[in-house]
């Protein structure tokens, strides 16, 4: 049984040799790339942006989980990556079905590991210089549909947090359905916001959606090799 376990967690990795930098390392080497421009001619408010992109997921759990399992090989580093991005798809979703988002302690742990994800998607667009290419665009853009559930989930328990919409949510689904369809911008008008900070968290969610997109369609989508069914090359 353990063995069938780890062939469904860690599959059949092939062995590569460890980094000369650890996680955290290579990140710390990443924004001094930027500050002494040795990949980009920035300047200006694009190179604070910047800096301030490839400098923020030091201030968030997920680089320190991969830096304490590195160690083991970048098998456990994935999968302890998998691990951390499910718990905080599940995480907001436990919220709602408890009724915890009048607890502003747990609303506060929610928020921040959202951010996380929030400043993340921007950092691979815009802050990546040293950043290591992923062992499977494919695995990348699961990861990525997981953190835009993430969102819409996390959006949820703030759009149900205060009334802040024309009619109150009977249901805790309710807010995940306003939250899925703000995020597939098909707006029904069922439930819509009356008040600035309402109006505020849907153009904020518009918004990061909008970062999602790009980064699945310009770049993402561009490196996927398909095998199998799509593979143009493949015999009949």
């Amino acid at each position: 049984m353990k063995k069938i376990i780890r062939k469904l967690l860690l599959g059949n990795v092939t062995k590569m040799e460890n980094p000369q930098f650890n996680p955290i390392q290579r990140r710390i080497q990443n924004i001094k790339a930027i500050w002494n421009n040795d990949h980009q001619d920035d300047n200006g408010i694009e190179k604070i942006v910047r800096l301030f992109l490839a400098s923020s997921q030091l201030f968030f759990p997920g680089i320190y989980i991969k830096y304490l399992v590195a160690k083991k090989g970048a098998e456990y580093e994935d999968l302890a990556v998998d691990f951390y991005v499910l718990l905080k798809v599940a995480f907001p979703l436990l919220i709602l079905m408890n009724h915890w988002q009048n607890n502003h302690l747990v609303l506060e742990i929610m928020a921040y590991v959202m951010l996380e994800t929030i400043l993340y998607i921007p950092t691979l667009i815009f802050a990546s210089d040293l950043f290591s290419k992923p062992r499977s665009y494919k695995r990348s853009m699961l990861l990525l549909f997981f953190n835009y559930i993430e969102m819409v989930f996390g959006f949820a328990v703030l759009y149900s947090f205060a009334n802040n919409f024309n009619k109150p949510f009977t249901h805790w689904f309710d807010a995940i359905y306003f939250s899925t369809v703000t995020a597939s911008t098909i707006g029904y008008g069922d439930f819509h916001p009356v008040d600035p900070f309402g109006k505020f968290l849907v153009s904020a969610q518009s918004m990061i959606v909008l970062m999602f997109v790009v980064l699945f369609l310009n770049f993402f989508s561009t490196k996927i090799k398909s095998k199998g069914y799509f593979d143009q090359d493949n015999p009949e």
